[in-house]
């Protein structure tokens, strides 16, 4: 275990504190030691945006990072868009976006790295081109970028919420208004590291909603978010008690639900990095989802 005494005067954040501390660690490999319960000050879990104190006393260890070695795979990617600078490719249900800890192959960036010539550096050498993610069995379109300097700019303007992304979502349950905005912060969840949940000193997360159809007992929604927060769509409406359809996490386990949360990514819009041309690329829903859609309305299910 180690030991840090903060003994400056200001009150800085704990992850900006330890980014210039730790000239070692990156500030992603900090922030990540922080949400997996590393970091302590005074012997208490912290969040990221913990605000540090002359006196408080900070310890820590190390996240153990395992060496990945990462190699190209035909994976036969789906590439909707291709160009110097970006690329828009198709992800399906069960396939995992990057690598991790016990999971080195078989990644969409596996793929990528077989598929396409260049792939941005920013995120690393396990995230290579990823500029943002969706969950293993969500299916639907994600941003890749060539460059550095495109990677740069499309991470701007993921932040500066000038992305547009819509999602399909089977969720359960009758929703009775048309159109509705939750506005809910998301930090991870304190009982179960695996969940997020909705925590009032999270992250700021919007997603708005319009009901597209509604059945006997779900409704098929479009959702936009507004903010990327992880497992947003999934976590947001089951606060409002409309769980996702399937979700192994936050819905309740039913039977026959075998192809993970029914949530598509359809929609990716967004200024080239370079031209600041407005493209938008749809990918329309997969044959699972168009079929659960069919039994519903034959009443089937």
């Amino acid at each position: 275990m180690n030991r840090i005494e903060y003994l400056l005067e200001e009150f800085l954040r704990i992850d900006s504190f330890l980014a210039n501390e730790l000239e070692n660690f990156s500030r992603s490999k900090i922030q990540k030691m922080i949400e997996d319960g590393l970091v302590k000050v005074n012997d208490k879990a912290v969040k990221t945006n913990y605000k540090l104190k002359k006196g408080d006393v900070i310890t820590y260890e190390e996240l153990e990072v395992k060496e990945i070695e990462l190699k190209p795979e035909n994976l036969d990617i789906e590439i909707v868009y291709e160009d110097n600078d970006v690329a828009v490719i198709y992800k399906p249900k069960g396939m995992v976006v990057h690598p991790g800890a016990g999971n080195s192959e078989h990644t969409l960036v596996n793929g990528l790295l077989y598929s396409l010539s260049n792939l941005s550096g920013i995120n690393g050498e396990l995230r290579p081109g990823i500029v943002h993610r969706i969950d293993k069995d969500t299916t639907g379109l994600l941003l890749v970028a060539k460059t550095d300097i495109a990677h740069n700019k499309l991470s701007l303007d993921l932040q500066n919420k000038d992305v547009k992304r819509v999602y399909t979502a089977l969720v359960e349950g009758i929703i009775i208004e048309d159109d509705g905005i939750i506005n809910a912060p998301i930090g991870r969840d304190k009982q179960n590291r695996q969940k997020m949940a909705i925590d009032k000193d999270g992250r700021e997360a919007i997603t708005t909603f319009h009901v597209l159809e509604r059945f006997e007992n779900k409704t098929l929604v479009e959702c936009v978010l507004k903010t990327g927060r992880t497992h947003q769509i999934r976590v947001h409406f089951a606060y409002i008690k409309h769980p996702v359809y399937g979700d192994p996490l936050y819905a309740r386990k039913t039977k026959g639900t075998i192809n993970g949360q029914y949530l598509h990514a359809g929609l990716i819009g967004f200024n080239h990095p370079i031209t600041g041309k407005y493209m938008e690329f749809t990918y329309p829903l997969p044959e699972y989802f168009k079929d659960e859609i069919d039994n519903l309305r034959r009443g089937i299910k």
